[in-house]
């Protein structure tokens, strides 16, 4: 079965493909694609070869591979078959036409429907090549192909012949923003806002362009330079791009640990601090036993040694019987018995 065979539907991008511009491409957009598409032809040839080891993927690229590509003159062809092929269907979508008529509308619709096709299949190779690029994102091939597929099929449906652009550069543009999108929305553990997946795209784009400028890794001084933008912001940009480790992996030559046996846990307490966290509080158990037995209960319920919570003097007072005043003193003249030395000695250590 053809992965591009489940979005070849009318109905398949409606609402699924990701928020993009709903504006036409301007001029300075499609000269920003032809530069890029510059760029990259000097880069490796793409080999379709190896790339997964899925039986499916394999024969898809194969496929496509044999595909032969469009001329300008069939991409005409096809995009006037694709406009008349929408116009007879809402023609027929109106009820108005008769059977002679009708017959006619049901041809077009489906020429369109073949030029619909014939433009996807003969652009497979288009939105594999871009996928590649995007490898290592947090996403497989197989999710970034059928992601710019997507994006291949909003470009077929707007595609206009007569603005005298030819459609891969018009599509290209449409598959790598189905494709970003996809990667900011999915290819992360943690999902990062929109502006922030752009602000990092286009560090890396800078960072990749003026390393081949300089012949070295770019600093982050010359980053915020290019980018007019504080070397704050590009190592926090840094920091976002980075991706989080689990605690499940292996750590050492023989991989025989993992990364959380090396993290200090905060949260259980250690042996030494359950220890010594018992022992303090039989020394204030002793000192309490010191005092009268009131004067213990006041301490207790107003420091939470009782059942762990805090009581007003109003609130102590209502629970012995007695006045907010006479328990603030009950606790005054407590605190200084417990302040002599003969009681504060053994309660030291556990000052700090």
């Amino acid at each position: 079965m053809r992965i591009h065979s489940a979005v070849l539907r009318d109905d398949c991008y409606r609402g699924e493909l990701m928020t993009l511009t709903e504006l036409e491409l301007d001029e300075s957009a499609l000269r920003d694609t032809e530069l890029d598409m510059e760029i990259d032809e000097k880069e490796e040839p793409v080999s379709f070869k190896g790339v997964e080891s899925d039986d499916v993927i394999s024969l898809y690229m194969r496929e496509v591979g044999g595909i032969p590509l469009l001329s300008a003159e069939d991409e005409r062809e096809l995009a006037l078959a694709l406009r008349e092929g929408k116009a007879a269907k809402s023609r027929l979508a109106s009820g108005e036409p008769g059977p002679d008529e009708q017959e006619e509308l049901e041809r077009k619709v489906e020429e369109g429907d073949k030029a619909r096709r014939r433009f996807i299949e003969a652009n497979s190779r288009l939105v594999i090549s871009i996928a590649r690029r995007y490898l290592g994102r947090g996403l497989p091939l197989s999710d970034l192909m059928q992601e710019g597929n997507l994006g291949l099929i909003k470009a077929v449906e707007r595609f206009d012949p007569d603005k005298g652009h030819r459609f891969s550069t018009y599509a290209t543009w449409w598959i790598r923003q189905a494709v970003l999108r996809a990667v900011a929305d999915q290819g992360r553990t943690i999902r990062l806002p929109a502006h922030i997946v752009d602000e990092l795209n286009m560090l890396n784009r800078v960072s990749k362009r003026l390393a081949q400028e300089l012949g070295r890794e770019p600093t982050n001084e010359d980053l915020a330079a290019e980018l007019d933008m504080s070397q704050e912001r590009v190592n926090e940009l840094r920091r976002l791009g980075g991706q989080p480790l689990s605690l499940e992996t292996p750590v050492g030559e023989e991989e025989e640990s993992t990364l959380a046996e090396f993290i200090e846990d905060d949260v259980t307490p250690t042996p030494s601090s359950m220890a010594s966290e018992a022992l303090m509080g039989e020394r204030v158990e002793d000192a309490l036993e010191s005092l009268t037995p009131r004067e213990a209960r006041v301490l207790r319920l107003r420091y939470g040694l009782e059942d762990g919570e805090d009581y007003t003097l109003e609130q102590v007072g209502e629970k012995l019987g007695l006045t907010r005043e006479r328990i603030r003193q009950i606790q005054a003249q407590a605190l200084r018995r417990l302040r002599h030395p003969s009681r504060s000695r053994n309660l030291k250590p556990f000052l700090n």
